[in-house]
This record gives structure tokens, C-alpha cells and sequence, in this order.
């Protein structure tokens, strides 16, 4: 048996939450990184003896489209899943049904579920630090319990929340632009999971293909990439409301 760790995480918070659970499960830990946009994921075949541990990042309350179009290039094989949305303290909406779908129609059977929180992708003050200490406590519960599952052979799917037809998916909104600091070396558009950036003149961004994910922020080594700031204001003051309250992670076991 092996436990995978199939994720697609552009800034690094749903690979953090995807990593606490691998390792509440098992210790020799497979990555597959649904964010590299290099990798043939039609290379990644599993057995029914393993445990794939599925996490994505919810969109607007929707799995990001390129990262259900990768999973659905591996092969489960039958493989238990244990799936995982994590959100910036909104709302996962119509996430972890989403991919419910997507994770059947690529072999896999899905015998639990978890929503957890990471630092916004986008603004930053929402969910600050998290995953944090308190995060890592009650994932490492979850692990247990579905540890425990798996090992009395119960492999029952879970009720999990969520709407079909699912919410209508939005589009890009903020797509992040080089700065006076920017100086071409090409890191943001070799990382850009979607290659919306162009690898010969990294100041051009298609904005039709970009998914407004922020890796090319992330990964800038000049910290030459950056949104509109009047818009990234006005987009924080939208949502303190509805994400200024701490959300708790939630398991569907």
C-alpha cells in the first residue's frame, strides 16, 4: 500500500493541509503535483490497494479547472480517496462535490472528505498563518479517524455537501502584472500552472487563460509581480464580512 499525496496548490496552502493528513496516514508518501504544468499525469496509475489523498483549492466555491482536467488524466484504479478543498475562509460552496465527481470518474472511490482553511491566496490578512497549530490538532484527528476506518476495511462513501448542477464558475478577475523591479528571468512563467505568462517576455499575460491562482507572485524571486491595488482593496473590504469570523476544518467520514 501507498499513500499519495495528489495536489494542485499554487501558493502553498493546500499543500500544507494536503501534507498533515498524508502523514496522519502513512509514512512513504508519493507526490504528484497537479500544479506543474511540465509533469504527464497520465503516467500516474495507483492500485486498489492505495490511499490517495486528493486536494484542491476552491475557486469561487468550484474546483479550479485545470486541476479536475489533471486528475482526470490519472488512473485510480479503484485506490481509496480521502478529498480535500481548502478555502480562504469564505465558503467552499459546490468544491468537494465537484470533486467528488471528478475523483469518480478518474477511478478513484472516495470514502471520506475534509474542508480546511489556508491563508488567502489573494488577501492575505484573511486566515493569516493558517493551517496553524490548531489547524495541524484537529487534522491530525481527522487522519486518525479515517486511518481507523480504513483499517476495519469500511471503505462507505461519506455524505458530502454541495449542489449539482453545481454554482457557475467566475472568471480570473484580478490577473497579476509585472513591476518597474521585474527584470524577465522567466521564474513566474515556467511556474504559471496554466502558462498564461510568456516564457520570452514575462510581461505579457494572456488574461483569457490566466486563473488568477498568484503563483507568479509567489514565486518571484524580485517580488516584481503584483495586482491592482485599488482592486485588491476593494476586494478586501468585500469580503470582511464573510471572512472575518474563524472557520473551523470539517470532516465527512
Amino acid at each position: 500500500m501507498k499513500i499519495y499525496e495528489i495536489y494542485f496548490s499554487p501558493t502553498g496552502g493546500t499543500k500544507k493541509v494536503a501534507t498533515i493528513l498524508a502523514g496522519a496516514l502513512g509514512d512513504a508518501i508519493s507526490p504528484v503535483n497537479l500544479t506543474d504544468s511540465k509533469t504527464d499525469f497520465h503516467n500516474t496509475v495507483l492500485t486498489q490497494e492505495d490511499i490517495a489523498v486528493i486536494a484542491v483549492p476552491s475557486y469561487g466555491g468550484r474546483v479550479p479547472a485545470i486541476a479536475a482536467k489533471r486528475l482526470l488524466a490519472t488512473h485510480g484504479n479503484g485506490a481509496c480517496a480521502v478529498l480535500v478543498c481548502v478555502y480562504g475562509n469564505r465558503a467552499y460552496e459546490d468544491t468537494l462535490a465537484e470533486l467528488e465527481d471528478v475523483a469518480k470518474q478518474a477511478g478513484f472511490r472516495v470514502i471520506a472528505a475534509v474542508a480546511a482553511i489556508a491563508e488567502h491566496s489573494i488577501v492575505h490578512q484573511f486566515a493569516a498563518g493558517r493551517p496553524d497549530a490548531q489547524d495541524s490538532e484537529q487534522l491530525l484527528a481527522f487522519g486518525k479517524q479515517i486511518r481507523e476506518k480504513i483499517s476495519k476495511g469500511d471503505t462507505a462513501q461519506p455524505a458530502i455537501p454541495g449542489n449539482r448542477p453545481y454554482k457557475k464558475a467566475g472568471g480570473a478577475g484580478l490577473v497579476p502584472k509585472p513591476t518597474k523591479q521585474c527584470v524577465k528571468c522567466g521564474a513566474c512563467a515556467k511556474e504559471c500552472p496554466v502558462q498564461a505568462i510568456d516564457i520570452h517576455n514575462p510581461q505579457k499575460v494572456d488574461e483569457n487563460v490566466c486563473i488568477s491562482c498568484m503563483r507568479c507572485i509567489c514565486v518571484c524571486p524580485h517580488s516584481a509581480r503584483k495586482v491592482n491595488s485599488a482592486v485588491l482593496s476593494a476586494v478586501g473590504l468585500a469580503l470582511k464580512k464573510v471572512c472575518s469570523d474563524r472557520k473551523n476544518c470539517e470532516l465527512f467520514v
